[in-house]
């Protein structure tokens, strides 16, 4: 049975704080189509594996597409770029009569499709993006063939308008025959000379100047304070021959219209040829862009199970992973394995436990929208609801504490949780007193130890993970740091250094506890290591059993 079909996988929040929406925003979308489809796509649920793991099959092949073929990629791509929406255009053409500009984007698009298509063709590899047949519709748009980006109604889709453009050339010819015959008549008789189009500025200071303005065949069109420009008149000739030209010119207008109505019949009668192309250029846009991101940032094929688990071998968080590699520094990988029931993952602030949960939401998340993980490997079953509870929300603009905001996004998880949930948690109750705060934390997993869900809790609760069944994750930290070494690297750094070099020093790795020994005390050593005194450090090691 399939859950969750009528909810989100993940709330705003969790899109968010996973990465998901990071990962999408980074991703080199070049078309119209595809960001439409990547708007509307919904992630793969449990009873969807096969469907899931077809999707990454194509990924997979697109991959190896993009390191055989690199400079059809790039033709690709620059095809996308060029390519406008045009989607609303062809839907309307059933009911509408199309514009030259309308139909000129549909042409274009045409023209694109037929490039895309000579250079997908013969590639096996991408047969799930191959795209329809449409040059009988390119046909019918460009009837010259000329295959140019250009539209333009021409003469050969009517025999009518062939007529009437020919009627209307031979109306300007005699037109411009007239005026030529009276250009020179001009001439002549008062020796002015008229420019090709007709027309004389002439100074007022000119001597001739009341001569041309006495000529009759001339009249006054411009002036100012220095000249005035005249043009030759319209003569009855002339007159007649415009008159016949406004005609034709109505009924070329009616003829071009019949034509658009026509084009536009025919675009409506491929157009559900033209739409799935659209569609598939879309799809082929997102997997380029799928496959040119997994390759860049080292991403790998998950394996999709029907178990639910995540298994996650040195994972890494790929948001994190950027800023690190900006600042020229390495990402230390997280391998993590979560089962039904509660994990909790304990260790000293500066340990990058909260990264570590937001990375067991990331990888999961990402594989269940049909990407590539981060991952040196990672087997995964799928979720029905993932929810990450970090942080204090929108308390402040709506006035709530920040443990307020934390119960209500606890009980709207808890509420909305069904059976192969992925439940994330940060630090529950930190915001209240300590007392308190392990009591309900220690309830909470009381709570989902029982649940058919996979629930991860970071915590500086030591004693939570005390309880049987719950699987406790230690960050190594600092245990294994070489103190004398580290000691000597920190004494005379300043301020912000001291914190880079310890972090240097961390070891973000997670281990499991299989059995409660000495407590860790990185954070002791991390506040000895930045001036504590040593007498509270010493006191404070009095209250750890």
């Amino acid at each position: 049975m399939i859950l969750g079909k009528n909810r989100r996988l993940a709330n705003v929040k969790t899109r968010h704080e996973t990465g998901l929406d990071y990962v999408i925003q980074n991703m080199d979308l070049n078309t119209p189509f595809a960001r439409r489809i990547l708007k509307e796509t919904k992630p793969f649920y449990p009873g969807e594996e096969d469907l899931l793991r077809k999707e990454l099959n194509k990924i997979e092949k697109v991959i190896e597409f993009t390191i055989s073929y690199p400079r059809i990629v790039d033709q690709i791509q620059e095809i996308f770029m060029e390519v406008k929406e045009a989607s609303t255009t062809i839907e309307r053409s059933a009911n509408s009569t199309l514009s030259e500009i309308e139909i000129y984007e549909v042409k274009s698009l045409l023209l694109q499709m037929m490039q895309l298509k000579k250079l997908t063709d013969n590639k096996e590899i991408l047969e799930s993006y191959f795209l329809e047949d449409t040059v009988e519709l390119l046909d019918h748009l460009d009837p010259r063939k000329d295959r140019i980006n250009t539209f333009y109604i021409y003469d050969q889709f009517s025999e009518k308008l062939t007529e009437l453009r020919k009627k209307k050339r031979e109306l300007e010819l005699g037109i411009r025959k007239e005026q030529k015959a009276k250009r020179e008549e001009i001439r002549k008789d008062f020796g002015v000379n008229l420019t090709p189009k007709f027309d004389i500025v002439v100074s007022k200071n000119n001597p001739d100047f009341k001569k041309i303005e006495a000529i009759e065949d001339l009249e006054i069109i411009d002036q100012d304070y220095m000249s005035v420009t005249f043009q030759l008149k319209a003569t009855d000739v002339v007159f007649g021959y415009i008159k016949e030209m406004e005609e034709l010119n109505v009924e070329i207008d009616q003829e071009e219209e019949i034509i658009r109505k026509d084009l536009s019949l025919k675009i409506s009668e491929h157009g559900d040829k033209v739409l799935r192309n659209c569609q598939k250029m879309g799809e082929l846009d997102i997997a380029l862009a799928k496959a040119i991101y997994a390759k860049k940032h080292k991403c790998t094929k998950p394996e999709i199970v029907d178990e639910y688990i995540i298994d996650i071998e040195e994972g890494r968080n790929l948001q994190v992973e950027d800023i690190l590699h900006s600042k020229k520094k390495e990402y230390c990988p997280v391998s993590i394995r979560l089962e039904e029931g509660v994990t909790c993952i304990t260790g000293a602030n500066m340990g990058g436990k909260t990264i570590s949960l937001k990375l067991s939401g990331q990888i999961p998340i990402l594989a269940q929208y049909g990407f590539f993980v981060p991952a040196k490997s990672a087997v995964l079953g799928l979720s029905n609801y993932i929810q990450i509870l970090i942080g204090d929300s929108q308390s402040v603009e709506r006035g709530l504490s920040s443990f307020g905001s934390e119960m209500e996004e606890l009980k709207e998880i808890l509420d909305n949780s069904v059976d192969r949930t992925l439940i994330l948690i940060d630090e529950i109750a930190s915001g209240t007193n300590p007392v308190e705060g392990l009591a309900l934390t220690r309830s909470l997993v009381d709570y989902l130890i029982n649940k058919p869900y996979i629930s991860l809790i970071t915590t500086h609760f030591e004693t939570v993970t005390e309880k049987e069944g719950v699987v406790n994750m230690q960050v190594k930290g600092l245990a294994d740091a070489d103190f004398t070494l580290l000691d000597r690297e920190i004494r005379y750094a300043n301020r912000r250094d001291r914190i880079n070099i310890i972090s240097k020093y961390m070891d973000y790795r997670l281990c499991r506890v299989e059995k409660q020994g000495e407590v860790p005390k990185d954070a002791l050593n991390i506040a000895k290591m930045l001036g504590i005194s040593s007498e509270i450090i010493e006191g404070a090691k009095k209250y750890i059993k």
